[in-house]
């Protein structure tokens, strides 16, 4: 019998990952829309290289922040959120199509992410923006909202991030924020695999290629079967 399924992301197309290593790991990519990194030539090097290779493509959208790589907390209104978002989607859905592939989840990245776990207006201008496509992250108003409109909700867990008493990520500027030891992330990954639908794997740390491999290579040797989202 098929053990388990996980799946394993990585936010991709930022200009600060290996991108064809990680790909050749995971299992879906998080593209980076245009507004916190990437462009869309990059973008239709990422989607082609991910359909060549059956992973699952996800828009990873953003505030507009460039200058802060989308990690600096914005206040941006609802109308003007949604449409940035359906803006993001819209780019990568049709770049995308010219690759073979199509846009199959959604994914804040950054200060958004961590802003719709508590925000409703923000959450549902992100929502509001992305029509009906699943939506990736961790519990809070955004799952919530996304859950209760019908929609696909997928909880994701982070192996290489420390994690607060109250299950938040400790925050990048804290002590703890990253886990740096490769055992220690291959033995997170496969605890947090019991609850989750896929596991984040960052690609801007110092061997991090290296160790989503030995992520991928424990989450198998458990039984645990990977797919894309």
């Amino acid at each position: 019998m098929p053990g388990p399924v996980i799946d394993l992301n990585a936010d991709l197309g930022e200009e600060v990952t290996d991108d064809a290593a990680l790909l050749a790991v995971v299992t879906s990519a998080n593209v980076a829309c245009g507004y916190h990194a990437g462009n869309a030539s990059i973008m239709r090097a990422v989607c082609a290289e991910a359909a060549r290779l059956g992973v699952s493509v996800g828009a990873q959208v953003s505030y507009d922040d460039r200058p802060g790589f989308g990690r600096a907390p914005r206040d941006v209104a609802y109308d003007v959120l949604r449409d940035q978002v359906a803006d993001q989607v819209g780019t990568l859905a049709a770049i995308a199509a010219t690759a073979g592939t199509s846009v199959r989840y959604l994914k804040p990245h950054g200060a958004l992410y961590h802003r719709v776990l508590d925000d409703e207006d923000q959450a549902r201008a992100v929502l509001d923006g992305s029509g009906d496509l699943p939506v990736l992250g961790m519990p809070g108003r955004l799952l919530s909202l996304a859950q209760a409109a019908g929609r696909r909700v997928l909880h994701e867990g982070f192996p290489d991030r420390g994690y607060t008493a109250a299950g938040r990520l400790v925050p990048r500027s804290e002590p703890g924020a990253l886990v740096t030891e490769e055992g220690e992330i291959v033995a997170q990954a496969l605890r947090l695999a019991a609850s989750v639908d896929s596991l984040c794997l960052h690609g801007d740390s110092p061997g991090a290629v290296e160790h989503a491999v030995a992520v991928r290579r424990g989450l198998l040797a458990a039984g645990l079967v990977l797919r894309g989202l």
